[in-house]
């Protein structure tokens, strides 16, 4: 992956793709584990949209480390890495969980004439499992996203300069 891109630091630009992926994957999700019609008819599209999500992940973490490499080290910043490192698990077991949950409800349709009784069961495992992860994923990318922000835009508007964390601005 490129450090910069069209002149500017790749991070922010890569980044923005997992910020819109990440919350529309967690709502997408929500609405497939606890409407099943919404799984009928668009589950298999949900998890295309979450399989991209999950690749966009390192590429982001990729750019990220790149651009710490170049900024002065503050507390700030090396929150925000760690916290950015948790996503991917997360947004993995989301993943799972919705490809349990699309897997079972593609299988029972299927087996219109009688599906298993286990898919009842395995759906509403799969269910909750979704509507967790979800949920602990959507808080995340939100505690993600706040950090990041005030590592850049921490000293803007008190006196101490432009964005850029600790140091003064960014590259």
């Amino acid at each position: 992956m490129p450090e910069t891109l069209f002149g500017l630091p790749a991070h922010p630009l890569v980044v923005h793709v997992v910020v819109f992926l990440v919350p529309l994957t967690v709502l997408a999700a929500l609405l497939a584990a606890l409407w099943p019609k919404v799984r009928r008819l668009l589950g298999p599209w949900i998890l295309g949209v979450a399989t991209i999500a999950v690749i966009t992940i390192p590429l982001a973490t990729e750019s990220g480390e790149h651009l710490e490499e170049q900024v002065p080290r503050s507390s700030l910043v090396e929150e925000h890495a760690e916290l950015g490192d948790t996503l991917l698990p997360l947004v993995a077991g989301l993943w799972v969980a919705l490809a349990l949950l699309v897997a079972v409800g593609v299988y029972a349709r299927r087996n219109t004439d009688r599906p298993p009784r286990w898919t009842k069961a395995v759906t509403l495992v799969a269910a909750v499992l979704t509507v967790g992860a979800a949920v602990a994923t959507g808080v995340q990318v939100a505690r993600i996203g706040h950090s990041g922000a005030k590592a850049v835009w921490h000293d803007v508007g008190s006196g101490g300069g432009g964005g850029g964390g600790e140091g003064g601005p960014r590259p």
